[in-house]
């Protein structure tokens, strides 16, 4: 949608970058309408993905595809995470999104120095909580959870015992004992993992959105 003043905007934002196990997901969304149309269409407020529940964000996905939003999503593996670390793979996802995509503008959600992208560095910002304030980003942030989810459902019946499907392989307590019982698989990341665990025997426990 053009914006005043600014051209189309296209919003960016990931899922699972504090997870245990499990890819990064990423994804873009332009949108050709605006956020008031697609909560009409919803039947709820369109907000901040991870307020929403799961039935919601499968639903604001669905009006996305419907009216004809631009949607492209990039999937970092565990095991190039495990292999480059988190904030490699957080920043090449997005650098491939913002290759695979034209718009005037490009908000990423959070605070992360990108580099230089041939003919769209200039375009390029990142805004922290542009998940909750910036609709595109919003969207995308909503189009990456449903996806990763879906991802981490399926991995479940794999791994049941993990709980995949209730914690999407972020730390909850129940995955980090499954971890101390079953060890780890080769979906889960490594260092993540080691320091879940350092924290977990301190009584730390960190449940990632």
């Amino acid at each position: 949608m053009k914006h005043k003043g600014g051209g189309t905007i296209c919003g960016l934002d990931e899922a699972g970058r504090g997870a245990l196990a499990g890819p990064l997901v990423a994804a873009a969304v332009i949108l050709p309408c605006s956020r008031q149309f697609i909560s009409r269409r919803a039947g709820f407020r369109l907000r901040d993905g991870k307020i929403l529940s799961p039935k919601q964000r499968k639903k604001i996905y669905s009006i996305l595809k419907r009216v004809g939003a631009t949607i492209e999503v990039e999937i970092i593996s565990t095991r190039s995470v495990n292999n480059h670390g988190i904030s490699w793979a957080n920043r090449e996802i997005f650098r491939r999104l913002i290759k695979k995509i034209e718009a005037d503008r490009f908000i990423v959600d959070g605070n992360l120095k990108l580099g230089r992208i041939a003919g769209k560095t200039g375009k390029v910002k990142s805004v922290v909580d542009a998940d909750a304030t910036v609709t595109e980003t919003m969207c995308a942030g909503i189009v990456a959870k449903v996806e990763r989810d879906t991802i981490m459902n399926t991995l479940h019946k794999e791994f049941p015992q993990f709980g995949w499907k209730q914690n999407a392989g972020y730390g909850t307590k129940r995955h980090i004992l499954a971890i101390q019982k079953f060890q780890m698989t080769r979906y889960h990341r490594g260092i993540f993992v080691t320091t879940a665990l350092k924290n977990f025997k301190m009584g730390i426990v960190t449940e990632g959105a």
